[in-house]
Order: C-alpha cells, then sequence, then structure tokens
C-alpha cells in the first residue's frame, strides 16, 4: 500500500507536468499563463495527495507515503523498527517503480527538457536556498501533520491540511526554489534524468525538517500528546501502529488478547509509558480480529 501510494504520486506528478508544460499537449494552450498552469498543478497533486490519505490504502497503512514521515514517527516512538524499514523500503520501491514504467510508456515526453522525469531541481538561487527551503517546507508539514493528527478537533482534517500544504509547495516553491518535500520520488526521478548532483539536499533537508518538527512538537507538548503514526484514525481498519504500542507497553499479545483486557493488564486504566494506557488503545483500536 505504501509503495502503491508513493508511486501513484509519482506518475501523478509525471502525468500532471506533461499535460500542463509539454509543448505538444494541447492544456497550455488552453491555459494560458504559466502562473496559471503552476497552481493548476499544485491543485493537482494536492487532490491527489488527499485522495490516497483518504483511500483504503491510506487508512490502511497510515498514509506516510514519505520516507521522511516514518523515520519521523519511528525517532517519536510510534512504530516499529521493522516496521519503518519495510515501509521506506516500500516508499523507495514504489516511487521507482513507478517512474520506471511512466519512462517506457511515455519515453519523449517525459524526457523533454520542458519534463525532465518531473525530477527536482534547485531554483537559480543556488543549493544552499534550496536546502533551506526544503527544511522549512517539511518541518511546517510535519507540525502541520502532528498538530491535526493528534487534535480531537481537526484530526480527521489532518489529510485535507497536508494537502493545502503539498499546493502551496507545488504552485510557489517549486517553481521558485525548487522544493520536494518527499526524498523518495526525488530519489527515484533522479536516477532516469541523471541528477545526481544536488540529490543530496532532498536527501537530507526533507528528513532534518521533518525529525526538527518532532523535536519541537514533543519539547511543547511532550512525547504523550503524539497518539499514532496513522494520519486519519477515523476509520475501521486495522491499525498496526496501536497494537504495536500496545503489545510493547502492555507486554500483551494482541493476536490472542485482541479486546486488550486480559487479567495481566489489570492495570489498564493507568498510563504508562509516555501517558500511553491500554483503555486509551481499546478506545482507539477496536479487536483487530
Amino acid at each position: 500500500m505504501e509503495a502503491a501510494g508513493v508511486g501513484t504520486l509519482v506518475i501523478a506528478a509525471c502525468g500532471f507536468a506533461m499535460l500542463l508544460f509539454h509543448p505538444d499537449s494541447p492544456l497550455p494552450n488552453a491555459v494560458e499563463g504559466l502562473a496559471w498552469r503552476r497552481l493548476a498543478m499544485g491543485i493537482a497533486m494536492g487532490a491527489t495527495a488527499a485522495m490516497l490519505v483518504y483511500s483504503p490504502w491510506g487508512k490502511q497503512s497510515g498514509a506516510h507515503f514519505n520516507p521522511a514521515v516514518t523515520l519521523t514517527y519511528y525517532r517519536l516512538g510510534r512504530i516499529a523498527p521493522a516496521d519503518a524499514l519495510a515501509y521506506s523500503l516500500a516508499q523507495m520501491t514504489g516511487a521507482l517503480a513507478a517512474i520506471g514504467l511512466m519512462a517506457i510508456v511515455f519515453g519523449r515526453w517525459l524526457s523533454h527538457p520542458a519534463i525532465h522525469y518531473a525530477s527536482a531541481m534547485p531554483g537559480m538561487s543556488g543549493d544552499w536556498i534550496t536546502w533551506l527551503a526544503e527544511a522549512l517546507l517539511t518541518l511546517t508539514t510535519m507540525t502541520v501533520v502532528l498538530s491535526a493528527s493528534n487534535s480531537k478537533r481537526f484530526a480527521r482534517w489532518t489529510g485535507v491540511l497536508a494537502a493545502l500544504v503539498t499546493v502551496a509547495n507545488v504552485s510557489v516553491l517549486v517553481p521558485l526554489v525548487g522544493t520536494s518535500s518527499n526524498p523518495a520520488p526525488a530519489f527515484a526521478t533522479a536516477v532516469p534524468a541523471h541528477a545526481w548532483q544536488s540529490l543530496w539536499i532532498y536527501l537530507t533537508a526533507g528528513p532534518l525538517g521533518m525529525l526538527a518538527a518532532a523535536a519541537i512538537y514533543v519539547r511543547r507538548h511532550g512525547q504523550s500528546a503524539v497518539f499514532c503514526a496513522k494520519l486519519h484514525h477515523q476509520n475501521d481498519k486495522r491499525c498496526i501502529f496501536c497494537q504495536w504500542r500496545a503489545a510493547e507497553v502492555a507486554n500483551c499479545n494482541p493476536t490472542t488478547n485482541c479486546n486488550l483486557t486480559t487479567a495481566t493488564a489489570s492495570n489498564k486504566e493507568t498510563p504508562q509509558k509516555d501517558g500511553f494506557s491500554m483503555a486509551a488503545c481499546k478506545e482507539q483500536f477496536p479487536c483487530p480480529r
């Protein structure tokens, strides 16, 4: 699901870029003005991101679709090490598979200089300005995600708010300074584009920006304020993150004690480790079977 989600983002980026910016596409003539086409690109990518968050894939996997997001939740202790590794590998694999498929199908259109495989490239202001913008962008993105997803009032709108950040990024920052916000597509598109010189920007600034956002959030609200690694938890899909946390904190086996209220958890009403409790897990995550 994470591989398919990131692959969808890559396919969407390539497809919308060719439709809006390739000189042989009919849309550049229909949508006059470069600024309007950039806005259309931003809205298209924001809508794609929101759709993925609220899709069955996103509801099941947690809708990370970004190795930097997964790394941040791992640092926050909300995802098991093995799952974090599997998610990151799946995200990179999905991005590589998607750009490979698009390169085979669209060939010259995708390699045209106006498209250049929809690869991330620094702006005229230079690498370090792009690095700073990328770090600030991802810090903002993760701040929005953590603030919304851990709020009773805004939790269900996390995907929408993250999508709005995507619209602003793609419409404004990408044309100006060449930001990406996601290391997986940045790496994958760099392969056919042979854009290696500045790849370090997207592999370092994004993760560091999100880790910084997590550190600031924890300092202000405490680690217990980060409930789960799912971006959209208001659904009936199984949550592997809550399962893992319940097993870690209460030393229980959710596969045999699916109601999370066995005799060994007699202290289920008492918060443990960062404020997490069995009762909270049961309320948020019903029996997985």
